[in-house]
């Protein structure tokens, strides 16, 4: 048997099977072909673990930048917010402003009677505010690249398409920052596949193509930033304060790259081995039982074609339950396969047992945002009790009481097993976590609110089962957060403008609340907010017609100006509803989901039942009365108001002819005449000629002084922010979570607005800094 790898030697086939072999670290000896001891002194195998070195520098190199960054605004916004907040400690303890005894004439107060009286001297120019921690090129340099990388490209909308069953879409483009950072990162990898020589070999028998090393290593070495970016507790988010929603993109790009770096690495095996003639067919003649060459490559190759075809926006989008159901399981597969195929080879495992700790950390730390994973709290293993209400227009609002603590801004992914065991999504909470807003259910419970139009899947059965269950039934609900968030202080700017259309009002609702309340405990910079609200109807105020309310009566005076758009007419039917009743459906799985809902509420019933006994301490009055109030408890839930179900909620109904009308304000008051009565600014009820005209023009409306007015129209975003351009002060902060054309519109306007910035417009301004939101969360 000693002998037989030198009978091999000797015959001629040999050669054929040495270039079907992957290029081990092959010892140089006297035997050893010349082109052998050539090709191992310009690229040795034993040192291509450096081309993976060479991801890692690159990403690391992006990571430092990004957390310089965020550590200069963070270190900035919060010296300025201090330095306020000493300034107006200092004057408070010394004088009172004039401002607060003056009582000016409204009408005359800004003649030129005031800026140049005709008697005494010129009034003093107010001083102008010192700058602490702001370097000024640094603000330009900011500038200039938010300049560029602002400005959005241009939405597409797609037809429908009848036999893949996809509707009318809009196509949106990712930001022109991720777009050159994805551009940077496949021209580095291209680079460096390619331009080190040599490429191929004479011939495969000297080893496996230095080409495919390279694109092997590096694919391996984005392993573990792939995963760590998908990740919703992550170390990226920990250190640069972004999102795992915004570095999501990244993610689904780095698995692109990674195919196409697969795909380089996998091409020169099957091209090398063409140049000897006949290699397969020996090496088939001596290897039977070996049904492929590749077959580990290709076993890990399967995986993550079928990971990157699936995760296509529109696939994603047209069968987004089956996205979700096999995306994690694949990955799992496709990292053990990878596993197989590298066979330990150089570094190549380093790379994938760094990427599996960082899956394992992950989730061992999602475990601590779970708010059923906790045994201090009441809803360990149980979840929370929630209820559901119907509002105008009807959407869907979930109250939550939970002692889980939130920013706002961030989101939560909702989880109902009486509804659907299975599926978990985001909502944005539209509530303000503080002291000043307890829950009912204690000092410790604050009330996390979720609003959301039903669409499809998830919320379409919330919105069946709120209106089959009726407004007094309680569900169990699992909170997986939260997360994300804006990693800026709007308190920190000088001015505030806040962008919504329609149900993107849920993400902007808690930063309201949050920045008037600071404006008025004096720990906040800024001066001026403006809200523009963009809505079809004008029955969808009344989501938020409390916390709007709490922003006119206690927001500082001239301080918030609030204007709402209503963009479209509403659709009632001949009997004077906007649609039919519902209809009967799912009752097998209604049945099972009631009876895992029950399981929950049973075990909840237990454990506050034992509290009882607990606290009565054996009196059986006091018992009495404790389990009174616990029934009497889910009163002090919403209640609900009942609406027909939305076109897209319910599609089985009859075909009806409907007609175009508008609800008046005074058809809308009667609908809400228990509760309190707060005008949103409306100037009065449009007349039949403003009805047509409403979706074509702007209505003449008397603007109020109060700066709360209600117009008829699209809002004209370009005029809007030109007009409160003349009011800006030096940082400034524009807010938009709307549509993907309202986006366009406000990414565009900012981006124009650095040139005063980086271009110095001599107002002294130094930053106006864009925050978007996803519409869909």
């Amino acid at each position: 048997m000693p002998q037989l790898p030198r009978l091999l030697a000797a015959t001629e086939p040999t050669k054929a099977f040495h270039s079907l072999v992957e290029r081990v670290d092959i010892p140089v000896t006297s035997s050893s072909p010349p082109d052998l001891e050539a090709a191992i002194k310009q690229d040795p195998w034993n040192k291509s673990g450096k081309y993976a070195l060479g991801w890692v520098y690159f990403c690391i190199i992006l990571l430092v930048f990004t957390m310089a960054v965020h550590l200069y605004h963070w270190m900035s916004d919060r010296i300025r917010r201090a330095t306020f907040k000493e300034g107006v400690a200092k004057s408070s303890a010394t004088s009172s402003p004039d401002d607060d005894y003056e009582m000016a004439n409204m009408p005359t107060n800004n003649s030129t009677h005031i800026s140049f009286p005709r008697h005494g001297p010129l009034p003093r120019q107010p001083e102008q505010e010192e700058t602490f921690f702001s370097l000024q090129p640094l603000n330009r340099l900011i500038a200039l690249l938010r300049y560029f990388f602002y400005r959005p490209l241009p939405v597409l909308r797609l037809r429908p398409v009848r036999f893949l069953r996809l509707r009318k879409r809009v196509v949106s483009f990712p930001a022109p920052g991720v777009i050159a950072l994805v551009a940077a990162a496949v021209v580095f990898v291209t680079l460096y596949c390619f331009i080190p020589q040599p490429l191929y070999y004479a011939s495969i028998q000297l080893g496996s193509p230095p080409l495919a090393i390279r694109a092997g290593m590096l694919a391996v070495a984005m392993m573990p930033w792939i995963v760590a970016l998908s990740m919703k507790a992550n170390f990226v988010t920990l250190l640069t304060g972004i999102g795992h929603e915004r570095l999501n993109v990244l993610h689904r790009w780095g698995g692109y790259i990674c195919l196409f770096l697969s795909l380089i690495h996998t091409i020169p095996f099957y091209l090398a081995p063409v140049r000897d003639q006949g290699a397969l067919a020996i090496f088939k003649s001596y290897f039977r039982e070996q049904s492929y060459i590749y077959g580990t490559g290709v076993a890990a190759l399967v995986p993550l074609i079928f990971l990157c075809v699936h995760s296509l926006p529109f696939l994603r989008a047209w069968m987004y339950e089956v996205f979700v159901a096999l995306h994690v399981p694949v990955s799992i597969v496709f990292l053990g396969m990878l596993f197989w195929h590298c066979h330990n080879y150089l570094t190549s495992w380093n790379y994938l047992w760094a990427t599996a700790a960082i899956w394992f950390t992950s989730y061992c730390a999602r475990l601590f945002l779970l708010n059923w994973t906790n045994p201090r709290r009441m809803s360990w293993l149980i979840g929370e009790e929630a209820a559901l209400t119907i509002l105008p227009e009807n959407a869907v609002k979930v109250t939550v009481p939970s002692q889980v603590r939130w920013r706002p801004g961030q989101y939560v992914y909702l989880r109902m097993p009486g509804i659907s065991v299975f599926e978990n999504h985001p909502f944005t909470i539209a509530s303000l976590c503080n002291e000043d807003f307890p829950s009912e259910y204690g000092e410790q419970y604050r009330d996390m609110i979720l609003v959301f139009r039903p669409f499809g899947g998830f919320t379409r059965k919330v919105l069946n089962a709120a209106m089959d269950n009726g407004p007094m039934h309680t569900y169990r609900a699992f909170i997986d957060g939260p997360y994300g968030g804006m990693h800026r202080e709007l308190a920190s700017f000088d001015t505030v403008v806040l962008f919504a259309g329609g149900s993107g009002i849920t993400a902007i609702v808690s930063h309201l609340l949050d920045l008037i309340k600071k404006m008025r405990d004096s720990k906040a910079v800024t001066k001026q907010v403006h809200v523009v609200w963009a809505l079809k109807r004008p029955e969808t105020m009344e989501w938020f017609k409390e916390e709007l309310r709490i922003c006119r009566e206690f927001a500082p005076p001239e301080s918030v100006h609030c204007q709402f758009f209503i963009t479209a007419a509403k659709r009632i039917g001949p009997n004077g509803f906007p649609f039919p009743p519902p209809s009967p459906h799912r009752p097998v799985s209604d049945l099972v989901h009631g009876k895992l809902d029950r399981a929950f509420q049973g075990i909840a019933s237990k454990r506050n039942s034992a509290l009882i006994r607990d606290e009565a301490g054996g009196d059986p009055e006091k018992e009495r009365e404790l389990r009174r109030e616990n029934e009497d408890g889910i009163s002090a839930l919403p209640a609900a108001t009942f609406l027909p179900p939305p076109k897209k909620a319910h599609t089985r109904r009859p075909n009806k002819p409907t007609n175009l009308a508008i609800p008046t304000l005074h058809t809308a008051q009667q609908q809400n005449a228990g509760n309190a009565s707060f005008d949103f600014g409306f100037p009065s009820t449009p007349t039949m000629l403003q009805k047509n005209l409403m979706r074509f023009a702007f209505l003449p409306t008397a603007h109020k002084k109060t700066g709360w007015h209600t117009e008829y129209g699209r809002p004209d975003i370009p005029f809007m922010l030109k007009g409160f351009e003349r009011e800006f002060g030096k940082r400034v902060c524009v807010f938009v979570c709307g549509p993907p054309s309202m986006r366009v519109d406000v990414q565009r306007c900012v981006a124009g607005m650095q040139q005063k910035v980086w271009g110095g417009g001599g107002d002294g301004r130094e930053e106006v800094y864009l925050h978007t939101e996803n519409y869909a969360i």
